[in-house]
This record gives C-alpha cells, structure tokens and sequence, in this order.
C-alpha cells in the first residue's frame, strides 16, 4: 500500500482541461487607445476572434492589438457615411455568427463573458441588450442617470446594423458611430452581467469627445425633431428619441440638463465626481446648442 501511495504522489497532475473559445466575434473600434487596449483586451481572451478596427493611430495602438493576439484592420473615413461600426460590420470576415461591440475603455469582466457563452448557445434571442457600470474620475457613477446605459451590443452580424445618420460636417463629429443605436431584425433579449466601462481618464479627454459628439448632436438636430424614430432600435430607446423631441424645444436646455441630472436624478450622492459630471453634461448641451446656432448664422450669411 505505502509503495502505491509513492507512485500517485509522484505521477504528475492532469493537465486542467482547455476551454473553448466562445463562438463570438468581438469588434473594438479605436483611435490613439493603447493605454486602454491593455485594459480591454486580456478581459477578450474567453472570446473566438477580436478585430480591433483602427483609424491610423499615431500611438502604440496596433503593437498592444498584436500583442494580445488581435487582428488589426485598418478604416479610413470618407467624411459622411459609413462610420467604423458599420463598416466593420458589412466588411470583415467574421468566423462567427455573434459579434460583440466593445469599446477600448470597457472591460468585459469573467461573470458577463459566461453569461454571453450560455446565452449564445440557447439561442433565446437573435441580438442582447448589454447595461454599463460607468466609472469617471476613479470612482463609480450610480446616479446623475447613468445607473443604466443599456445597449444593444451582442447580435447576430447579418441582422443588425446601426442607424444610418450621415452628418455632413466633413468628420468633425469624428468616424465612429457614438450615438447611433443598433437596428435590429430579430428577437431581443437582455443580460445579467454589466460591462465595466472606465469612461474618460481626465476631463480634457472628455472635453476632446464631447466637442465632437456636440458637432453630431447640431448636424441631426432637424432630423431628431421632425423624422420618424425607427421601430427597430427598442421600445426604451424610442422612448428615449421621443422625449428628445421634446427635450430640444425647452428653453435653457444646459440648466435643465443640470437640475435633471444633479438633482432630480441624484447626481449629489456622487460627492465631487457627481458634481463635475454634471456640471459637464450641461456643458455638453450648451456647446450642442451653440454648434446649431453657429450652423444657422453662417446658413443665413450665405
């Protein structure tokens, strides 16, 4: 007995069992994100394939892709229309059925990677709504109204595409559809887990986005008014386009914006970083505003 003991102590351990690969083709569109793409790409290993769909990065952002095994394709923008996502969804040669949208700055933590794997394999829904823990000067934003940013992101590639809302601003609003929804031709479900989405590491690069998002709030501002909001991207986020439509045509809309967020939706309870957040968000409608006022003003120069 003693001599069998010492032969199964010395026999070396089964090697653990490898894990497949998660049947999901992951997209990360990127600019200048390398210091990000080392936070968001090791939480894809769980994932098939990973394209990191670039636009000429002047950074390390291509090294740290193929560092982690990603593939890089690179996508550059004639100025109106296709962004980046939609792009990548009509051209890339996906292996998969699935696509996950992830942006650079979100992690996709263990728990929400399992929960994609078995709901992809029961096949309940043809697309997922995905919700965001937002995170923003180091600490987690719960309140201000964005304790839920629900997003279409995990679809079956040839149902979904994103709305097609050409800007005309010759890509000042940059090249990635930011703010555009997910149409989608299918069932819809929604998932558990959340990503963790580390927005924003300084306020200049808030600033720097936000500058760009406000030239693309100006450029739709006729079209949120007066065109008809598309059935296909949910009930909540036609909801949402609906109260837009209303929201447009109050009166000092950055001081709304404000009270809504800091007060009505709690923003206080989110000490100083709720204070800043807001304070911004205002900001981010009054330069919305004054993008439409400075298209106006030259229109009527003309």
């Amino acid at each position: 007995m003693p001599a069998l003991e010492t032969a199964r102590a010395a026999a070396p351990a089964e090697a653990p069992a490898k894990v497949a690969k998660a049947p999901v083709s992951v997209i990360v569109p990127v600019k200048n994100e390398a210091e990000n793409l080392r936070r968001c790409l090791p939480a894809l290993d769980w994932a098939d394939e990973v394209f990191v769909v670039d636009s000429q990065s002047t950074d390390d952002t291509c090294d740290v892709a193929v560092e982690h095994g990603a593939a890089v394709v690179q996508f550059a923008f004639n100025g109106v229309y296709p962004k980046k996502k939609n792009w990548s969804l009509d051209s890339l040669p996906f292996r998969n059925e699935w696509v996950l949208i992830v942006d650079a700055d979100e992690v996709v933590v263990p728990e929400l990677a399992e929960e994609i794997r078995a709901r992809i394999e029961a096949d309940e829904a043809d697309g997922y709504y995905l919700n965001s823990k937002y995170y923003f000067l180091g600490r987690r934003i719960k309140h201000c109204g964005y304790s839920e940013c629900w997003n279409l992101r995990l679809f079956k590639h040839a149902l979904g595409r994103y709305e097609r809302m050409p800007d005309h601003s010759g890509g000042r609003s940059g090249d990635n559809e930011a703010h555009e929804h997910v149409e989608l031709q299918g069932r819809v479900g929604r998932l558990t887990h959340e990503l963790d989405h580390h927005a924003y590491p300084t306020i200049a690069a808030w600033v720097e986005k936000h500058n760009r998002y406000a030239v693309w709030e100006a450029a739709q501002y006729e079209r949120f008014l007066s065109e008809p909001i598309p059935k296909t991207i949910g009930r909540g986020k036609r909801f949402k386009r609906m109260l837009k439509k209303v929201y447009l045509r109050l009166p000092m809309r950055p001081a709304v914006r404000f009270l809504y967020a800091y007060v009505a939706r709690l923003g206080f309870l989110d000490g100083r970083p709720g204070l800043v957040f807001c304070t911004l968000l205002s900001f981010y409608d009054f330069l919305a505003w004054a993008n439409v006022y400075e298209r106006r003003t030259a229109e009527r120069a003309r």
